[in-house]
């Protein structure tokens, strides 16, 4: 029996450790093949390449693995690796990260690791993000590894419903074990920003921007309920961003007569 395909890509860039991790989990499960970016796109959301170049390098830079860099996005690498460095053969599955930060709640909009993972489900692929808690770029995965490969041979076997990717975040590594995993849905909640005006060494204006994170949901069922309280979250997401409860009261609501007059 052939032994599944295996696409991992991320936002970190081809050397992060998080990918490293990823791609040793993902060798015990099948057959992989690595397209990533060559180097950090992190808050890239879903952008493609359009009206540049794009380039395509193989590298070794992983033990029995082959693996390509490129110059594009996290959602390039995906669709270059569909349609160009695979396109005689179907992933089994696609897994991005693992990111090095939280992609929970409202950070999955600008997360280019769940856009990778994204762009695998609108090809119609069985498709995972993983996201750590922890920023540092020498962060310890060891807590997470069972869970990423037990994560990922449920979808191999028992699959996810099409169009859908899997937005999977851990907790940083604390004192206890994590307790489990909460199927869960994205907590209400949005980045405060603050704009910090500077000026470069030539005068020239320029902005920084920061933030803080704010979460207004009280809920129990969300991802940062679940990771705050030592959990693996998983939130099923999806391309459409159609709000269908919105249909009928937009329909009823307004004046249709007098948009035909205008």
């Amino acid at each position: 029996m052939d032994k599944p395909l295996i696409l991992v890509s991320n936002d970190d860039g081809i050397t992060s450790r998080g990918i490293r991790v990823l791609v040793d989990i993902m060798k015990d499960l099948g057959d992989v093949v690595v397209v990533a970016p060559d180097s950090p796109q992190s808050g890239m959301g879903h952008a493609i390449t359009i009206g540049n170049t794009l380039r395509l390098s193989e590298e070794e830079l992983f033990q029995d693995v082959v693996a390509y860099k490129s110059s594009g996005t996290p959602a390039d690498c995906v669709k270059l690796a569909k349609h160009y460095v695979l396109k005689d053969r179907k992933p089994d599955l696609v897994v991005s990260g693992i990111n090095h930060g939280s992609n929970t709640s409202i950070s999955v909009l600008y997360s280019g690791t769940m856009s990778a993972a994204i762009e695998g489900a609108i090809e119609g692929l069985p498709s995972i993000g993983f996201s750590l808690c922890d920023y540092s770029t020498k962060a310890d995965f060891s807590h997470v590894e069972d869970f990423v490969k037990s994560i990922a041979e449920q979808v191999l076997y028992n699959g996810i419903p099409k169009g859908v990717a899997l937005n999977v975040n851990f907790p940083p590594k604390r004192n206890e074990p994590i307790k489990g995993i909460k199927i869960c849905r994205q907590a209400r909640a949005k980045w405060q920003e603050d704009f910090d005006e500077r000026y470069d060494p030539n005068g020239q204006k320029y902005f920084w921007m920061a933030g803080n994170f704010v979460n207004f949901d009280k809920g129990e069922d969300n991802d940062e309920w679940a990771i705050a309280n030592n959990f693996v979250s998983v939130v099923p997401c999806q391309f459409d961003l159609t709000a269908h409860h919105a249909i009928s009261q937009i329909n009823n609501d307004w004046d249709w007569e007098q948009l035909k007059n205008l």
